[in-house]
């Protein structure tokens, strides 16, 4: 639900979240051609668009910005998101809303808006290629969470992916530079925060609807947003309003773009695309802020994009052929 394309991305989509996407389908101009092309080539299509759709909210959210907090652009974004979701929300009935776990809704809207935030508040500030960057080790700190919170069994070869990720970002840092960006710390927060929002998914599906999940994310954060909003508030003008709308749009259209890519083909054929987000930054930055992307952000960035592949590789290999990955064997002399 912010400037990036809709959690999750990388980790590996369960059959209910799959059955979600088609079962709370909204239809799109497009559908009707995506549909006589091949699952691959149509997936591949979704995805790119909702890249291209995430990198313009950020534009979108920086026209924004130029007049109001992005605290409140936040908020803006959240409303006309449910707006434009609120037909379909309401037409599923009233049982899409009811659910028994109130309280980790609640978590998971607060930690969300904790990502938004971070990533309004950040790319305001920061390069959009480099945000884009940074913001790629979300399925690293997935993999973490995955392990450390929901104890799910990952092997070395996923933490040395982690590890290796990390240091594309210590790249793309240069600690002790004097070129360092303290704003890239909200970059990472955004990316760690985002992937603990993936983590509460990955805990509700076992037991709550996927529709239910989705639904009450956009219904919890809308009032949530509102709260750190109303400190900075100030009315937006016709243009920047304008720009709100838009953003709300485009935000609804990426949300649903990764959605059919994903109920195309599986996530490991989706996740190389996930990666094209960061040449429409670079392009874009540079043409319409003059922003530059020095080599070592590309540098950093092509270590992080090769670890979050191999996890994604990884956790769709094990989804395939079970649970638990095999364990290293010694060498036998």
């Amino acid at each position: 639900m912010d400037g990036r394309a809709t959690p999750p991305r990388l980790a590996v989509v369960p059959v209910a979240l799959r059955r979600y996407h088609l079962s709370m389908h909204v239809p799109l101009p497009l559908d009707r051609y995506m549909t006589r092309l091949a699952p691959s080539s149509r997936a591949a299509l979704w995805m790119l668009l909702g890249g291209f759709c995430a990198v313009m909210m950020n534009v979108l959210i920086r026209i924004a910005a130029e007049r109001m907090h992005p605290f409140e652009v936040t908020f803006f974004r959240c409303l006309f998101s449910l707006g434009f979701m609120l037909p379909f929300i309401l037409g599923a009935g009233n049982a899409l809303l009811h659910n028994s776990k109130i309280l980790f809704f609640t978590l998971r809207a607060a930690v969300g808006l904790v990502s938004m935030l971070t990533w309004f508040y950040g790319i305001t500030l920061v390069p959009l290629a480099t945000a884009t960057a940074v913001n790629f080790t979300a399925p690293l700190f997935a993999t973490m969470g995955a392990a450390l919170i929901l104890h799910e069994d990952v092997r070395l070869r996923r933490w040395m992916a982690v590890a290796v990720g990390f240091i594309g970002v210590l790249v793309i840092l240069r600690p002790g530079a004097a070129t360092l960006d303290i704003n890239l710390l909200l970059i990472l927060l955004s990316a760690a925060s985002a992937a603990m929002n993936n983590i509460t998914v990955k805990f509700l599906v076992r037991t709550e609807r996927p529709n239910v999940i989705v639904a009450m994310f956009v219904v919890y954060l809308t009032p949530l947003s509102l709260i750190p909003a109303l400190f900075v508030w100030t009315w937006p003008d016709l243009r920047t309003l304008a720009a709100l709308i838009v953003l709300g749009g485009i935000g609804t259209l990426a949300h649903m773009s990764v959605a059919r890519a994903y109920a195309s083909a599986d996530a490991s054929a989706c996740a190389p695309y996930e990666f094209v987000r960061l040449p429409y930054a670079a392009l874009i930055g540079y043409l319409m802020f003059g922003e530059v992307t020095d080599i070592w952000t590309w540098v950093g960035a092509a270590i992080i994009v090769a670890a979050s592949m191999y996890v994604a590789y990884r956790e769709a290999h094990v989804a395939r052929h079970g649970r638990r990955e095999p364990v290293p064997q010694p060498a036998r002399s």
